[in-house]
Parts: structure tokens; sequence; C-alpha cells
């Protein structure tokens, strides 16, 4: 498969990943995980040029499949307040960079995504953006997720929750 091939494959993963996250496709998107995947938020700090600016000890969230099951069944059931009524969002996935590994089935990709989300009647917005460093697994023929660490632009998130998922 030519790189060029290989990137749009990739493309066309995020696409569709991003097309079921905005239409509360959830259960859609957890059959893209793979059993092992690694989902991980670390916080951005604000430090002096030259210092490391991601905390290796504090992160929004560190999730595996296990975990982001029980959040996408909790947000089915009353206990899921925080997305009742579910959020509009939509996600803009551009910059996408494709790299082999020494695995023929895995790839390493990085993009860069923004996130518009909007609540109930409320003119205020949220706008997050950053950059994605995935892991991708090739099973059965199908590119599945196995691994993404979300670099969020923000210091301090102005969002009153991250019920959604990046």
């Amino acid at each position: 498969m030519s790189l060029l091939e290989l990137e749009r494959e990739v493309a066309e993963f995020f696409y569709r990943e991003a097309e079921l996250l905005d239409s509360n496709g959830l259960e859609q998107w957890l059959e893209l995980l793979t059993e092992d995947v690694k989902y991980e938020m670390p916080v951005r700090l604000t430090r002096e040029r030259g210092q490391p600016d991601i905390s290796s000890q504090m992160g929004h969230f560190s999730e595996d499949h296990r975990s982001l099951e029980l959040r996408v069944k909790r947000l089915g059931t009353d206990f899921g307040w925080a997305e009742n009524p579910l959020s509009r969002t939509r996600r803009f996935i551009s910059n996408i960079r494709v790299e082999n590994t020494s695995k023929l089935d895995e790839v390493k990709a990085r993009s860069y995504f923004l996130l518009y989300r909007s609540r109930g009647s409320s003119t205020q917005v949220d706008l997050i953006s950053g950059e994605r460093q995935d892991l991708l697994r090739k099973l059965d023929g199908r590119w599945k997720l196995a691994s993404r660490l979300i670099i969020v632009d923000q210091a301090v998130l102005g969002t009153r929750n991250l019920a959604i998922f990046l």
C-alpha cells in the first residue's frame, strides 16, 4: 500500500470517528477501539521556554477500554446528567500526518482537532483545540484505535465538564 493510500485510509477512519461522536453513536464508536486501548489527556502546563509543558503526573483523564465503556453506559442512564440534554458538537480534524511503524499492522498518526460544543439554549460555546497522537492497529481488515494522547492547546479548559470524547 502506498503512503498516499494509507493516509487516505487513516483520514477516513478519523472522519468516520468524528461523525460517530458528533451524532452520539457512542456504542459504535467503542467498536473502533482495541481491547487494550489507552486514551489519555494530560494537563497542559504554562512554563518557561525550554521546560516541559505537558504534565507527566496530572491528567484530565487516563482511560482504558473498560472505563470508556462504563462512561458510555453511564451517559445512557439518569446518572449521565452532564450530557442531558446532549451537547451539540462538531469535530474538525486536519493536518493528518501518518508514519509507518516497525509492525505492518500498525501506524502512527498525528492530527489537529477543533471541537465546537454548544449546550441547550445557551449562547456560550466551548472551543477546544489541540493535537492527537494516535496509534492505529489493523484488526480483521479494519483500523482500530489502540492509543490516543490528546494534547490540548489550553492550559485552563473553559468547559464545564469533559463528558464528551475528543
